[in-house]
């Protein structure tokens, strides 16, 4: 009977490792590498020139949680700023419905001409929207965000992996108990390590070579995430802004505001 469960051991071990390797060939390939700096003299490119010195706000939300947690970072940017009511019971209500920039067009566009809407619609809606993906293909080129065509790519074939490693440790403990008596297991701890060696050997290099496992930022993007200027546009943007794109809407401090996107199903 230990034979099937040490079958079913090394398979997982075998197939989520073969799947990490893919995703992170795969992340190579597909992810452009970042602009070189242009030599003393020279005219920078239109994405440097467009860029600026930093990411904007909206860039580093969606670096860091993708473009929902872009479309939360200008709900609440826009409730700050008294043109958007955010209600706790997951509801957005136009207040003022002109918008300063596209994202911000774009969102009102989303809650449609009643004026109102669930937040979780906004979102789904400003996924597919042109502002947003104009933001990603920025990032993307600038090689700063993931492509579309590998994600979600590393994170998840590290997650398998993680999975196959506590597969293989149930399957040795079940191998254990379902032994009969006075049954010779001597040398199950050493079949059952070659498919935890492989696993957890896998891991630590991926660890070590990809991690941080982002489903959205290269490693290039979540290097310029930690001490970036918020918005180049924008210096005065306030600190919650800022925690909000880093980290989600648990990180808001305003309970109002995090009851709002949490009962929408952030």
């Amino acid at each position: 009977m230990w034979l099937l469960f040490f079958l079913v051991a090394c398979s997982a071990a075998v197939l989520s490792c073969a799947l990490l390797c893919r995703a992170a060939v795969a992340a190579a390939r597909a992810t452009p590498g970042p602009a070189p700096r242009p030599a003393p003299g020279t005219v920078p490119d239109a994405a440097a020139a467009r860029r600026g010195p930093g990411l904007t706000l909206y860039e580093m939300a969606y670096l860091s949680g993708g473009p929902h947690r872009l479309a939360d970072v200008v709900l609440v940017l826009m409730a700050q700023q008294r043109r958007l009511l955010l209600a706790d019971t997951g509801w957005a209500t136009v207040v003022d419905p002109v918008g300063k920039d596209a994202v911000e067009r774009a969102t009102l566009t989303a809650i449609g001409p009643e004026g109102q809407c669930r937040i979780p619609a906004i979102r789904d809606a400003l996924v597919g929207d042109d502002a947003v993906r104009q933001v990603a293909d920025r990032l993307v080129t600038d090689g700063l965000a993931v492509p579309a065509a590998v994600r979600p790519g590393v994170g998840g074939a590290v997650r398998l992996v993680q999975g196959a490693a506590l597969l293989v440790l149930l399957s040795a403990a079940a191998s254990y108990w379902m032994a009969p008596a006075g049954a010779d297991t001597g040398l199950l701890p050493a079949w059952f390590s070659l498919p935890l060696v492989l696993t957890l050997g896998t891991w630590a290099v991926a660890r070590f070579e990809l991690h941080p496992y982002s489903d959205w930022a290269t490693t290039a993007g979540e290097r310029q995430l930690p001490g970036v200027d918020p918005s180049p546009a924008a210096p005065a943007t306030p600190a919650s802004l800022v925690t909000l794109a880093l980290r989600g809407p648990a990180a808001l401090t305003d309970p109002a505001l995090r009851a709002a996107l949490h009962s929408s199903g952030a």
